[in-house]
């Protein structure tokens, strides 16, 4: 079964290689290419690829939002993201949008063209450079799910002012409790978060992202 490609990357330089290294597959044909990702949304709609070959810093829609878009209309075109970015938050950003590849772009041609075959058959495939990185993200965010979990609405928050620089009395004047209640809740935050004092709290808070300041 022949399978339908679309690339989408704003460098000509690179479009024009992934074209050759595709011409290499007589099972893949080429459905088109888009410079940015307005312009891959709408090619995709238009030609409904099997496998989309596409980057993540594109000119007005950058390539994860024209993934959600695609994704959106086409679920079961595959997304294979090509890319210089090795960041842990867009792996997770995109594989929640249900991409089927994060490659990076020193990958070799026989290996993306082996990728494109696998993810075309529904197969999902991550660099391995980054399934340490993917893991320990995981990891970080499941830890500090359980960890707000452990805390109360309440106890949130307190911990959001304490985030702010807010002091007991203000904390309490702001969420009409006593400064007595401020400090339990603070006693009982420290308890959970395994924290001595205001200070590591904070940098506790927001390494795990467990408060949002508006």
């Amino acid at each position: 079964m022949s399978i339908k490609l679309l690339i989408a990357d704003d460098h000509t330089l690179i479009r024009d290689g992934l074209q050759k290294i595709i011409h290499m597959d007589e099972n893949i044909t080429l459905a088109g290419e888009a410079s940015h990702g307005e312009e891959a949304v709408n090619l995709a709609l238009k030609e409904k690829p099997d496998v989309i070959l596409m980057d993540i810093n594109m000119p007005g829609v950058n390539g994860i939002e024209a993934t959600k878009q695609i994704k959106e209309k086409l679920p079961d075109t595959a997304v294979v993201i090509l890319t210089i970015h090795e960041d842990r938050e867009y792996i997770l950003e995109l594989l929640s949008t249900g991409v089927s590849g994060y490659l990076l772009k020193d990958i070799s041609a026989d290996e993306l063209l082996d990728v494109i075959n696998k993810v075309a058959a529904g197969e999902t495939i991550i660099d391995q450079r980054m399934g340490g990185k993917l893991m320990e993200e995981w990891n970080q965010q499941n830890q500090a799910l359980e960890i707000k979990q452990q805390l109360t609405e309440r106890e949130l928050e307190v911990l959001k002012e304490i985030v702010r620089g807010e002091s007991n009395r203000s904390i309490a004047e702001k969420l009409f409790i006593s400064e007595k209640t401020v400090k339990n809740h603070t006693t009982s935050i420290f308890r959970k978060l395994d924290v001595h004092d205001r200070t590591q709290a904070v940098l506790h808070a927001i390494k795990h992202k467990l408060v949002k300041l508006d």
